[in-house]
């Protein structure tokens, strides 16, 4: 059977699940093979009876010598069951599962694993993992078992069972793709013994290098399939030659009218953009810069040049509040300049009467995906926050010009290696420093002893200073699960009842409205609150000069990037600033991940860090959202990352050799830009 074919055509097993399947990222029969486990329960330890003893998690193999559904006192169905080895007998109860008394029989022979528990005098097991013993190879006892992703009506049990059987039924399927020196050159499995041995290991070394191949491949196609896209952009030669130096007067009195002075590194991003906007090779460059580094100053200077030009720019952002932030800025750097500036959110509508000859530069959020009448010109493209955005979102957005020069722009900090990576297609400038002048943020680890103390504090900041105060919380509303962790609700109710009874309190997070959102931010801006509690909706696009003070609410849940952007909220002004971290763990690693907060204050430097101390896992958050998630590769592994950069440019220069790879890095763009 082809495994590239979907698995609703796989059979009605996988025609019956397909919606399930799909959840879980299962489109052809193939994705099943690459839906890893998680972790390995071991169940290797194999018993007998006799020897058994409370609290040990082991396995057992012996006879069914009895089996019957028992109805409770409430009608509930138990369906127990006796095990015999030649040691003695155990007895075995599952809960609601009537169907086992018609799969498991008297004089079966079973395997059984689970927790011995004591129970009404007498040894048993609740709830075990079961199979039948008719031969061939266990699988889900007596062994390192697969834990797996799973969904409502997709178990791990079942997901074993299907990945068994398509491995075995597709073995002659399964094409060794990657040349056979570089699998000898970085000491790799075979393809086929990759996936058996990250399905069904024997040895948890069989783990280890089951990933390392799994991972080479995967890194290996990303990086072909960035050097293809890559070839493509700048084989594309129609965008528009930027002429520089004849407006270099004009570009400088721009500069010299900014109430600031140019770090060095906006000064060479800005160089870096010249260059780029000076060739017919579209530009395709990633501005990466620390919240407050000046991106949109720089993007700027950028469009500005663009209408020097006769061309227009567009720049998308996220959010209609980050939309209306560039807007304010972009409008008031350029009024003195003859350039005209316009507004475009779900909200906002540019005037009919509005002459579009006279638009130099739109900006707005994806409303400018569906707005044509003023578009007429396009040379420039900017995308802020541009992993918030799906692939297809950014392809249609530069597709409303004429291969137009395109800018992306993240706060998010990322290491320079993860940056290449997941972003090998684009150029890559850094803003690495602050404004002159700015102030860095006061940073402290706050013990649970000193949290009362910390809000009268606070409260004396707000009084004597005139300043205001972020507290962010993780959830919306506490969760039966996690109830110590603060609830912003919750929390709001707390503070302005028992600790801030005498200051302004206002409660803002995702589950509201854009338009009640907007107007709570506004009226923050306007000092009618004094404290604004919060989820992390705050964390990208708010600016609130008066705003010093930035309390994160179990800080340990966060990863420093994200407590990093969080923390930009504070600080925009002239005054000193100060963020406060909240935890309630007492986990020595994680004092020591929060305590790098006091002493670092660039974002790449922490991102870095954090990659150290927790490993890739969940430290991008949102930059997520519309990139692509590596299943297995680890960020972490820098030499990895190098050694698949060195083969695929070696593959990439001979990519007619090697069809099959070739096929697979081209599907693999095709289901990137599918629609988000």
């Amino acid at each position: 059977m082809n495994i590239n074919i979907p698995v609703a055509d796989a059979g009605m097993i996988f025609k019956r699940y397909r919606s399930q399947l799909k959840k879980l990222g299962i489109n052809i029969l193939g994705d099943l093979l690459y839906h890893l486990p998680f972790r390995y329960d071991d169940l290797r330890i194999i018993s007998k009876i006799g020897d058994l003893q409370t609290g040990e998690t082991v396995t057992i193999q012996g006879e069914v010598i009895f089996i019957d559904n028992i109805f409770t006192k409430r009608w509930k169905k138990i369906q127990k069951a006796k095990i015999a080895d030649d040691t003695g007998q155990i007895e075995v109860a599952w809960f609601n599962q009537p169907f086992l008394s018609k799969v498991i029989h008297i004089g079966d022979k079973i395997s059984i694993a689970g927790k011995v528990d004591y129970f009404s005098g007498s040894l048993t097991m609740q709830s075990p993992e079961y199979e039948i013993i008719v031969g061939g190879e266990l699988l889900h006892t007596a062994r390192l078992v697969p834990v797996y992703p799973e969904t409502k009506g997709i178990s791990s049990k079942w997901l074993r069972r299907q990945i068994y059987k398509t491995l075995q039924d597709n073995k002659q399927n399964i094409l060794e793709f990657i040349p056979e020196s570089i699998i000898k050159n970085n000491h790799l499995l075979p393809l086929l013994e990759a996936l058996e041995k990250i399905h069904f290991p024997h040895l948890m070394k069989d783990v280890v290098d089951a990933k390392k191949r799994l991972a080479f491949d995967e890194l290996l196609l990303i990086q072909l399939a960035a050097m293809k896209k890559r070839k493509e952009w700048e084989c594309n030669l129609n965008s528009p030659i930027f002429k520089i130096k004849p407006f270099i007067d004009k570009i400088n009195m721009l500069i010299e009218s900014l109430p600031f002075t140019l770090t060095k590194s906006q000064k060479e991003a800005l160089e870096d953009i010249f260059n780029d906007m000076s060739t017919s090779t579209p530009m395709n460059r990633l501005l990466e810069g620390d919240v407050g580094s000046g991106k949109t100053i720089v993007a700027a200077i950028a469009m500005y040049i663009a209408k020097l030009n006769g061309y227009q720019s567009t720049l998308m952002a996220p959010t209609e509040i980050l939309a209306q932030q560039h807007y304010d800025m972009i409008s008031k750097l350029l009024c003195n300049f003859d350039v005209g500036v316009e507004l475009i959110t779900g909200n906002k509508k540019i005037n009919k009467n509005k002459n579009e000859n006279k638009i130099d530069i739109l900006i707005g959020t994806h409303a400018l995906l569906f707005q044509n009448t003023y578009i007429h010109n396009i040379g420039f493209v900017i995308i802020d926050e541009q992993q918030r955005f799906g692939v297809t979102q950014r392809s249609t957005i530069r597709k409303k010009g004429v291969n137009p020069h395109l800018l992306s722009m993240t706060a998010t900090p990322i290491p320079r290696t993860i940056a290449l990576t997941l972003y090998g297609d684009l150029d890559l400038s850094i803003l690495n420093e602050m404004p002159i002048g700015r102030k860095k943020i006061k940073t402290w680890l706050v013990p649970s002893e000193k949290r009362n103390k910390c809000y009268s504090w606070i409260e004396k900041e707000i009084i004597e200073n005139n300043s205001q105060t972020f507290i962010i919380c993780p959830f919306i509303d506490e969760s039966e699960s996690m109830q110590t962790i603060k609830a912003a609700s919750k929390e709001f109710d707390r503070l302005k009842k028992d600790i801030f009874p005498n200051l302004k309190i206002g409660l803002l997070h995702g589950k509201m409205k854009s338009k009640e959102k907007d107007n709570i931010l506004n009226a923050f801006r306007k000092k009618e609150f004094d404290i604004l509690v919060a989820t992390p909706v705050v964390e990208v696009g708010i600016d609130i000069s008066n705003a010093t003070i930035m309390v994160i609410e179990a800080s340990e849940r966060f990863g420093l990037s994200q407590l990093h952007q969080l923390r930009g909220r504070v600080g925009r002004g002239n005054k000193q600033s100060y963020c406060i971290l909240f935890t309630e763990s007492t986990s020595t690693s994680t004092s020591t991940r929060l305590k790098a907060m006091e002493n670092m204050d660039q974002g790449r430097d922490l991102a870095e860090l954090d990659l150290r101390m927790r490993g890739s896992g969940e430290l991008f958050g949102t930059m997520q959202h519309g990139t692509r998630q590596f299943k297995i590769a680890d960020f972490s592994d820098n030499s990895l990352i190098q050694k698949t950069k060195n083969e695929a440019k070696i593959i990439f220069n001979n990519f007619k050799q090697y069809p099959y790879i070739l096929e697979k890095v081209n599907r693999l763009i095709i289901n990137e830009v599918s629609p988000d």
